[in-house]
This record gives structure tokens, C-alpha cells and sequence, in this order.
């Protein structure tokens, strides 16, 4: 159990004896009670708001039940003051011991630090990269497949039972053209001249292979046959190709599915048509005519009868068309089907999709929650796009053209572990650049350099202590770090909260944003011994001190091992 974790625990048995003791009335709800560094690190080691959430409910005031409260929290072990700030916050000081103490239960814990069982075992989808499989990935698909599969990760280690899952959306128009291109490159692999691509067809090189296997097996059986006897074959042949392509691009950044779900099958299953009749079952479909849309006139609208939800009962702006009026499902249509496919195996529903789908995501949480009558929750976490940029200057790219920088050549040219950590420096829904030349830099203006080089740094003072002839396998004495050595621990002892904090709020930047912070920390008092020999973490002269010093850097470098492992980025040992 985490320090942080620890203290929480003792600040609820505290509560439950002053309800036994008949000064809190019994059963308060103690879900938003909270344990965390305060503020301004000035006030205290720790801090709870318990006053503050309490005090309404149980009928006094904040400062009133702080002053019952502080008391009991005077008593627990390790804590050496208490104060009542403000409205009603109470700060702690923690002793000196307490500290050492966790700085050994980090050690050894290992990469078990920072795990936690708030999760409970629930069972969690998370979708994402989800891309039409029309193509190999690009870095316009980068950025939602880190975010996803870090995402993934971070719950893992909250407690939580991960399905990673990928939606093949192999069922659209965009497959068809997929499958005449591809029929274009089988005629140019048995030596058709086809000439310049015609228009409306992918132009990439990347079918190239497709039309090579094709005609190997198929020889000139379809290259004059008309469309209706080898477009079906064609669409699956090259869709199961295109996957293999995108899983070894995929696999590049070290990320693997789960699940492929297809949306074809889905289709075909009836599940569409079954999810249709639970909301009729339940009353949530009509047939009905939509407003005309914003700002057209009358004459560019016209109200055309078709198959309803009842969306806005659920919080969504207005009724969604599940059908076209030709009788064909909408996406929306195909979309709720396939989260109901989800739910069935799942008690929360997490997307990860573009920022150019927010305009569907109040209409998708609303069916979720009406196929599931509320038992399933969706979040759908919007991705803001990536501005490649090579020295500053912006990288030009059209998709139509087939000149785009796909994630393959980005991986190869700059590292996996470079192209995910950038991913995660900013919020997912923040715009983000990606500089060539700057992701690459050795300078502490590079977050993935900054925090790599703290960790290999750390791993250097394991040869430099050796060299010194420094017995590092005695045992160290961890009373003789100082307070401005333990602070270093205080802050990497919040690392256990943060996991469980990015991983209920669906963050996983936030595991970027701490590590940063805690390599600023440790660079700041690395570079003390620049000035001040005497700080340095090896001195010759003085073993003991040195193998206390170490033992801290050496949880240090646990925790960047650790938070960087979730991030999917391996920690460096040595910079080059």
C-alpha cells in the first residue's frame, strides 16, 4: 500500500470512530474524501479536504469538524504536525522516517510501484485507431493510437480488465474503391499498361503488392471479367492485406489489438436490425421528419419521413435518423449496433476518436446508454490533429495525391520511443506540433530527452560508484539523506495517485506531465553538485553517504522506469 493510500486508509478509520463515537452521523458518504500533496508544499506533506466534503452533511461547519477531525489524524503514525487552514483543509507533516520508509517501499515493490486495484476488475473496451483500412498508417492516425494504447495501459495498472479494440469499418463505399484500385494494380502486375490513376481511385504504391498477389493467384481470370465477379473477392482480398499492413505499422510503435471487429460482419450478423428492435422495444423509435438544418432556406429543404431515435431523452441535441429514407442503415444505425456488440462484454465504453467526430458523440453515448438502460457508460475522448513541421517549417501533405508521411517512416527515422512519448506531452484534445529536428534535440527543452536523460544519468551512478570502489552491497543508511534529498521522494511517492487519478479521468498525459515535472526535480539536484561537491551522489571519500544516495536515485529511476513502461517507452540506460 502506497503512502498515499495508507493515510487514507488511517483518515477513514479515523472517521468511522468518530461516527462510533457519536460525533458524525453515521453513513456519510465519503467517496469525494481525499488524501493529496496541498497546494503550496509550504503548508504540509499531505492534506484532506474530509471537512470540507463532510461538514454539510453532517450538519456543523467545515472548521468545526476539522477541529474533531485533526485530532485523530495528530495520532496516526509518522505524523509529526496538524493544522486546520483556511475554510476548513487540514495539512499534516510527516516525520523524516516515514518518508525513508517509502522510499523503501518503492524499492521494493519495483515495477509494482504505482500499481492499484481501484479498478476492481471491470471490464473496459478501449477503441482506437479504428482507421479505414484503405491504406498504411499515417501520422494523422499516430497520435489516437499512443493516446488508445497508453490509455489501455494506464488502466491495466489501475485494476482494471482492458479489452484493446480496433473497428475495421470495411463496409463502405470507401471499400469498394478500395477494391477497384486494387483491381487496377492486378492489370498492371500482368502488364497492362494503366497510365496515371484515374480519379476517385487510391493512387499509393502501397496496392502495388496487393495487385502483384493477386494476379500470382488469379492469374488473368477477372482482368477483363466484369466488376460484379471479383469486386467481392477483391474487397476482402485486399482489406485482409491492408490489416496485415496496418498491424506491422502498428506493431512499429509497439502497440497490438485484441480485437478486430468487423463491420461488415456486424452487418451480416443482424445485430443492427436486433438493436433496432430493442429501442423500439423500449418505445425510442418513430418515424418522423427532421428540422430543417441551420441556416438553409426553405426552397434547399426538403422534410423527408424517416426511422428516429429518440436521442434527445438522452441528453443529445435532437432525434437521430437510424435509417435513410431508401430503407438503409445510417452509420449512426450501424454505430449503436456495434457499441451494443461492445457492451455485452464490458461495463465501460472508452473511443478514442479524431476531433473531426465530435459532432456524433452526444447521439452515441445516448443510444449506449438507452441499449444498455444505463448500465454501461461511454466516454469518447476527441484527438486533436498533429502539425509535422521539419525545422520549423510546416510539412505540406495531400492524402489525394498519396503524399502523406506515413507512421512507418516517422518510426524509422526518429525512434518509436521518441514518436510516443511526444504524443503524450500535451492533452489529447490540444493541438500538438511534432518538429523533426526539435523531437530529436539533446537539450532540456525536449521532454523525451529531458526524462530519458535523468533515467540513464541515474544508471551511471551504479559504474561511477564501482569505479570508486564503493561497495554497493552493503547495506545503505537511509538516515543520512537530507530534507532536501527527501523531498525528491515525496514527490516521487505521488506517482501511485496520479496512475489512479489519469486513469479514472481517461488521461494518460498526465503520466507525461509528472515525469517531467520529477526529472526537473532530480536534474535540479544532480546539477547542486556542480556547484557544491559535496551534493554530489558519489563521493570516494565517503561510501556510506554515497550508497544512501544511491538508493534514492535508484527509486527514482523506478518510478521514470515505471511511468515511462505505461507510457509504452523504454527508459534509456546510457544517451547517445
Amino acid at each position: 500500500m502506497s503512502l498515499y493510500a495508507r493515510y487514507s486508509h488511517l483518515l477513514d478509520e479515523a472517521l468511522s470512530a468518530l461516527e462510533a463515537e457519536g460525533a458524525l452521523p453515521a453513513g456519510l458518504d465519503r467517496k469525494n474524501v481525499a488524501v493529496e500533496p496541498p497546494r503550496d508544499a509550504s503548508h504540509g506533506d499531505l492534506a484532506t479536504n474530509a471537512a470540507m466534503v463532510l461538514a454539510k452533511p453532517a450538519g456543523t461547519n467545515p472548521r468545526s469538524l476539522a477541529a474533531l477531525i485533526a485530532p485523530k489524524i495528530e495520532a496516526m503514525p509518522g505524523v509529526t504536525a496538524v493544522e486546520v487552514a483556511g475554510p476548513g483543509f487540514i495539512n499534516l507533516r510527516l516525520t523524516e522516517a516515514a518518508w525513508r520508509e517509502e522510499l523503501t517501499a518503492i524499492l521494493t515493490a519495483g515495477d509494482d510501484y504505482g500499481r492499484s486495484t481501484v479498478g476492481n476488475g471491470e471490464r473496459v473496451n478501449v477503441e482506437y485507431v479504428s482507421a479505414n483500412p484503405t491504406g498504411p498508417m499515417h501520422m494523422g492516425h499516430c497520435r489516437g493510437a499512443v493516446v488508445g494504447d497508453a490509455l489501455a495501459s494506464l488502466l491495466e495498472a489501475a485494476g482494471f480488465d482492458v479489452t484493446r479494440e480496433y473497428y475495421v469499418n470495411d463496409a463502405g463505399s470507401q471499400v469498394d474503391t478500395l477494391a477497384r484500385s486494387a483491381h487496377l494494380r492486378y492489370r498492371e502486375a500482368l502488364g497492362e499498361q494503366i497510365g496515371e490513376i484515374p480519379e476517385g481511385l487510391y493512387p499509393g504504391d502501397y496496392l502495388v503488392p496487393v495487385g502483384n498477389l493477386l494476379a500470382a493467384e488469379y492469374g488473368d481470370q477477372y482482368a477483363a471479367a466484369p466488376e460484379g465477379e471479383w469486386l467481392a473477392l477483391f474487397k476482402r482480398r485486399t482489406v485482409a492485406s491492408m490489416l496485415d499492413l496496418i498491424r506491422a505499422d502498428l506493431a512499429l510503435l509497439g502497440i497490438h489489438h485484441d480485437v478486430f471487429a468487423s463491420e461488415m460482419e456486424l452487418q451480416e450478423s443482424g445485430l443492427v436490425t436486433q438493436g433496432m428492435a430493442a429501442l423500439e422495444g423500449k418505445g425510442l423509435v418513430y418515424q418522423g421528419v427532421l428540422e430543417a438544418p441551420k441556416g438553409e432556406t426553405p426552397d434547399d429543404w426538403e422534410p423527408v419521413e424517416l426511422t428516429l431515435f429518440r436521442s434527445s431523452q438522452f441528453g443529445d441535441d435532437q432525434d437521430r435518423p437510424m435509417k435513410k429514407s431508401d430503407g438503409s442503415w445510417t452509420y449512426f444505425g450501424a454505430d449503436a449496433a456495434y457499441h451494443l456488440q461492445k457492451a455485452a462484454k464490458a461495463d465501460h465504453l472508452v473511443n478514442i476518436w479524431g476531433a473531426d467526430h465530435a459532432g456524433t458523440v452526444k447521439r452515441v453515448q445516448a443510444a449506449v446508454t438507452a441499449l444498455t438502460d444505463g448500465r454501461v457508460d461511454l466516454d469518447v475522448k476527441l484527438v486533436q490533429m498533429v502539425r509535422l513541421l521539419r525545422a520549423g517549417e510546416p510539412i505540406k501533405m495531400s492524402k489525394r495525391s498519396g503524399n502523406f508521411v506515413t507512421l512507418a517512416d516517422v518510426v524509422r527515422e526518429v525512434g518509436k520511443d521518441v514518436v510516443r512519448f511526444m504524443m503524450l506531452t500535451r492533452r489529447a484534445d490540444a493541438p500538438l506540433d511534432f518538429d523533426f529536428a526539435k523531437v530529436v534535440e539533446a537539450s532540456k527543452d525536449n521532454p523525451v530527452f529531458y526524462v530519458q536523460y535523468a533515467h540513464a544519468r541515474i544508471a551511471s551512478l551504479q559504474r561511477k560508484a564501482v569505479e570508486a570502489g564503493i561497495d554497493i552491497a552493503a547495506l545503505a543508511d537511509l538516515t543520512l539523506l537530507d530534507a532536501e534529498e527527501l523531498a525528491l521522494v515525496k514527490q516521487a511517492a505521488q506517482f501511485p495517485r496520479i496512475i489512479e487519478a489519469a486513469a479514472l479521468a481517461h488521461e494518460p498525459h498526465r503520466i507525461a506531465f509528472f515525469l517531467g515535472d520529477l526529472a526537473a526535480a532530480f536534474h535540479s539536484l544532480w546539477n547542486r553538485g556542480n556547484d557544491d561537491p559535496s551534493r554530489r551522489f558519489v563521493l570516494e571519500d565517503q561510501p556510506a553517504l554515497t550508497r544512501a544516495r544511491l538508493e534514492l536515485a535508484r527509486a527514482l529511476a523506478q518510478v521514470i522506469r515505471s511511468g515511462l513502461a505505461l507510457m509504452g517507452v523504454a527508459a534509456a540506460e546510457e544517451m547517445r
